[in-house]
């Protein structure tokens, strides 16, 4: 018999060497329509997976994977390497995240989105992915927002369905950022408007990209 919260992991589940998978942890739940093991989870070395985090099968993640408490990752998404998500964060499927990414607590990434190599997403960032929710045609139609190399988006910040922020762009925090926003400038307000570029900043000037 499983000890008391113990975590349960599905059949096909590849965790490989040196992970810490805490109490409470749910590995390779099946995503509705399938069995149990009917579809893979492989997760790399030296993941910590911490309480009460639930990862669907379905997934291929990378080495040094990191988790917050309560961190929901949906099904058919490929994630990098040393990736970190925060506690309470929600990863929905069909999700590309990059090396090196840093989702933080209480950030909701919906479906469709690609957060590449060492983008950084602030907590309580929300991006979206439905632009008319309920309408016809909604669902086929969804397409998260695209975050390229080293972007930043700060805390409480909203970005709309389809939207590409540039490499190493900097989104304010409580930013609504409703259009693309180019390579290396700052935006700020709601709605997002460009205010510098980054290396205006003394804190990013000469950082290599």
């Amino acid at each position: 018999m499983a000890r008391r919260g113990a975590p349960i992991v599905h059949p096909n589940v590849v965790v490989g060497p040196g992970a810490t998978i805490e109490p409470y942890v749910v590995l390779g739940l099946p995503p509705k329509g399938c069995r149990s093991g009917e579809l893979s989870l492989v997760i790399g070395a030296h993941a910590h997976i911490r309480s009460h985090s639930v990862i669907y099968a379905g997934n291929v993640i990378g080495l040094g994977l990191q988790t917050g408490h309560g961190v929901l990752i949906r099904e058919m998404n490929e994630i990098g390497d040393q990736v970190s998500i925060g506690s309470h964060a929600v990863v929905e499927h069909h999700v590309r995240i990059g090396d090196g990414v840093r989702v933080h607590s209480n950030a909701f990434i919906p479906e469709f989105s690609v957060l590449e190599d060492g983008a950084w997403i602030g907590p309580n960032v929300v991006l979206t992915n439905a632009r008319y929710p309920l309408a016809r045609g909604t669902k086929e139609g969804l397409r998260g927002p695209l975050v390229r190399l080293g972007a930043k988006i700060g805390a409480n910040a909203t970005v709309l369905p389809g939207v590409v922020v540039g490499r190493n762009a900097l989104i304010g925090a409580g930013a609504v950022v409703v259009e693309d926003v180019p390579d290396g400038k700052v935006v700020v307000g709601n709605p997002a408007r460009i205010v510098r570029d980054v290396e205006e900043l003394d804190s990013y000037r000469g950082n290599d990209e």
